[in-house]
């Protein structure tokens, strides 16, 4: 977000703002750059602890339709306002209340730090917003802070180097509103990968194909965009020739940019899975009919270790090729009011928490369960001993 419109030509002054131009040796204009970083440290860090605190209570509900419909929402705001449709800004008054805050010296660099996300909120605040939204979901103070504390120190480098080096940043141009595209697909992106996330296996198996050719339509389509948003970019140069080009391919990029970067992502994510079945009766009696064990797998949408096994655990060459003996079935634990839901996980004793993974015998027995992320190699070890 330092490469935006909003931040980028600010740098060299803000630096001189709070005297690092101006001190006295390289170390004094390192050490002022240094705490004027701190202070942006400062002010996000905050944001992620309380994010993640307040995220705490997510929980099922991220199996809500609703409340993933909400989420999303959210984010396709945040990214239309990165293209263009309004912009996320303080009052004018006190914007330029906040800039004056500080002046030279140690104080002032921390206290410009503080007001400097502010102040930037036209450009900072989608990728801010979306970023806290997304710590949100996970509900990890670790995470949340320490996310938010890279982004502060990510946000301030180039205000450091400029302030302890004097280095002459390039000059500003069309490619920041090239920083903005970019910024603004990959945020609706994340709405629409909200979305897809919260869909059941089998519907998303139904809106993406793991072929060749579904991924190579995929690449021309991301492909059609991204030129059509390089276009917009070149087309916002000074004095530029297609400069009555920039707004109508900036419009006609949007859709193809967003949806080949959710093709291809989804695409390339798609594991070669196990067949599974959604039903337990149906299940049991194909287990029963074919003599087969049974692999149980409780997951939910918002569980992150029932993730991790469906992206590296059972898309895993040895684990397909064990699980191919058994009678794979998947059961859907994201909504804890789901009734029917909540007898099977009382009946194969799967209550404590999510993953839960059981296996069982050909004749009903258990023979092993698992309740948390296991690699694929010790996966595979355990259903070789399941018969």
């Amino acid at each position: 977000t330092s490469l935006t419109p909003c931040v980028y030509p600010m740098i060299a002054i803000t630096v001189s703002v709070f005297g690092a131009k101006e001190a006295k040796s390289r170390w004094q204009g390192a050490l002022l750059s240094l705490v004027f970083v701190f202070g942006i440290v400062c002010l996000f860090t905050p944001m992620g602890v309380v994010s993640a605190m307040t995220g705490k209570g997510f929980g099922s509900a991220l199996g809500n339709p609703w409340v993933v419909g909400a989420i999303a929402f959210v984010f396709l705001a945040l990214a239309t306002s990165l293209f263009g449709a309004f912009e996320l800004a303080l009052p004018a008054s006190l914007n330029n209340r906040l800039s004056s805050v500080g002046g030279s010296g140690y104080r002032g660099a921390f206290l410009l730090g503080l007001v400097c996300g502010l102040v930037a909120a036209p450009c900072v605040g989608p990728f801010l917003f979306g970023l806290l939204g997304w710590i949100a979901t996970t509900r990890n103070v670790a995470l949340g802070s320490g996310a938010m504390a890279l982004y502060g120190l990510g946000l301030g480098t180039l205000f450091f180097v400029v302030g302890a080096f004097a280095v002459n940043l390039p000059k500003a141009g069309a490619w920041m509103m090239g920083v903005k595209w970019v910024g603004g697909v990959c945020l609706a992106y994340m709405a629409f990968g909200y979305i897809r996330d919260a869909l059941s296996k089998e519907t998303v198996h139904k809106l993406v194909h793991p072929g060749a050719l579904y991924g190579g339509i995929a690449i021309a389509v991301l492909a059609a965009g991204l030129v059509m948003g390089g276009i917009h970019v070149a087309a916002e140069r000074r004095k530029s020739p297609i400069a009555r080009l920039s707004k109508p391919m900036k419009l006609a990029s949007i859709v193809p940019a967003i949806a080949g970067l959710f093709m291809v992502i989804s695409w390339y994510e798609l594991p070669p899975e196990l067949h599974w079945e959604t039903s337990e009766q149906v299940a049991l009696a194909r287990a029963t009919e074919e003599h087969k064990p049974v692999l149980i797998d409780f997951g939910a949408s918002w569980c992150g270790a029932c993730k991790e096994l469906d992206e590296k655990t059972f898309p895993d060459p040895k684990v397909q090729k064990e699980g191919a003996r058994f009678v794979a079935l998947h059961i859907d634990a994201s909504d804890d009011d789901d009734a029917p839901v909540a007898k099977l996980r009382q009946k194969y004793h799967a209550t404590e928490g999510l993953p839960a993974v059981v296996f069982l015998h050909s004749h009903g027995q258990e023979a092993k369960r698992f309740t948390e992320y296991v690699a694929p190699d010790c996966f595979a070890s355990a259903l070789a001993t399941v018969q």
